[in-house]
């Protein structure tokens, strides 16, 4: 196979829940290009959900980002978004400045909380997809994607440039998502059983290896202090001094996990393919598992009003009630993940 066709085999996969939930490969949509609006926006692909502030935001493929201000009980789609790439992953500082980043290397800028953005950062020429991104504060922030790019900026994305060292030179490791750790550490879930962390806000990194060799999509840190990390065939492990140590906690499903959140009174949810959604009441020692009827991927979760769930992904916003899925949810056999 050419360095081109593995190339452009791998980025697929890299796109994390986009791969995972079978996604077809993005169309050759271009960053210029303004998402087009739709009232069906809601109900098509999402991969990552944040808030600003009160409000509710979602991203996902042609560009689309969808916007809630009464705890998801209705939707609407922002003004106006300058690409229709897929869009990857999402964060907001306070309840106004945030950013979005997706495929080809693109970052959005949004100064209203998710109603109009603007390009701040464009390279597809690279065919290099940005998972997941990050902030400090409102001028400094990092993103991360495949084949280990990691951007900086330190103007709040007016620049951004390239940061060497992540990975120890492992140059093709896919980065898939970033987040904040206890004690003003970072973490990076990663490829190959491979987690980063980072004790100077990501100016520098080490590597960190649970007992498994597969890839992780996903972490967490609980209210606890605990981290979580989870990725392929259901693998979690939960480790209570920055990864020092790790423990195995059995999932109970074998299905694909990308997505959690820790709702308000301290329950862990995980998401996945196949509609796994995973419990937990005890900071993340112990899952129990459901599967959603229709087994349609979940990229993301977020907490909803009135003790609802929002689940998204393959079929857009889904609503879950009382910390479980709406619809009658089959309870998932317990069972060790594979290989």
């Amino acid at each position: 196979m050419s360095g081109r066709a593995n190339t452009r085999r791998r980025a697929l996969s890299a796109c994390a829940l986009a791969a995972l939930l079978a996604a077809p490969p993005c169309a050759r949509a271009f960053a210029d290009e303004l998402a087009m609006q739709s009232d069906r926006a809601a109900q098509a692909l999402l991969l990552h959900v944040a808030r600003a502030g009160p409000r509710i935001v979602g991203v996902g493929e042609w560009g689309h980002v969808v916007l809630s201000d009464d705890g998801g009980r209705s939707w609407r789609q922002a003004k106006s978004v300058p690409t229709r790439v897929t869009l990857t992953g999402l964060f907001f500082v306070g309840a106004r400045l945030g950013w979005a980043v997706g495929h080809d290397g693109v970052i959005l800028h949004t100064a209203d909380g998710g109603d109009v953005w603007e390009l701040q950062r464009e390279a597809r020429e690279d065919e290099t997809p940005l998972l997941s991104v990050w902030f400090e504060n409102a001028t400094r922030g990092l993103a991360v994607g495949a084949f280990g790019l990691a951007l900086e900026t330190r103007d709040a994305g007016k620049s951004w440039r390239r940061v060497a060292g992540i990975g120890s030179g492992e140059e093709d490791r896919h980065l898939n998502q970033i987040f904040a750790g206890p004690e003003g550490t970072l973490f990076i879930a990663a490829e190959y059983g491979t987690v980063y962390r980072s004790d100077d806000r990501g100016r520098s990194w080490r590597d960190l290896h649970p007992p498994y060799s597969g890839s992780f999509w996903g972490g967490l840190t609980t209210s606890q202090g605990a981290v979580l990390v989870f990725g392929m065939r259901g693998h979690v492990f939960r480790t209570e001094d920055l990864g020092a140590t790790w423990v195995a906690i059995r999932s109970g499903t074998e299905q694909s996990l990308g997505g959690a959140t820790e709702l308000a009174d301290g329950r862990i949810v995980i998401v996945g393919l196949g509609g796994a959604v995973l419990f937990s009441d005890d900071g993340g020692k112990t899952f129990a598992a459901t599967t959603r009827p229709d087994r349609r991927g979940i990229a993301a979760v977020a907490a909803g009003a009135d003790g609802q769930i929002l689940l998204f992904g393959e079929t857009g916003v889904q609503t879950g009630s009382d910390g479980r899925p709406s619809a009658r949810a089959e309870a998932a056999q317990p069972r060790a993940p594979g290989p």
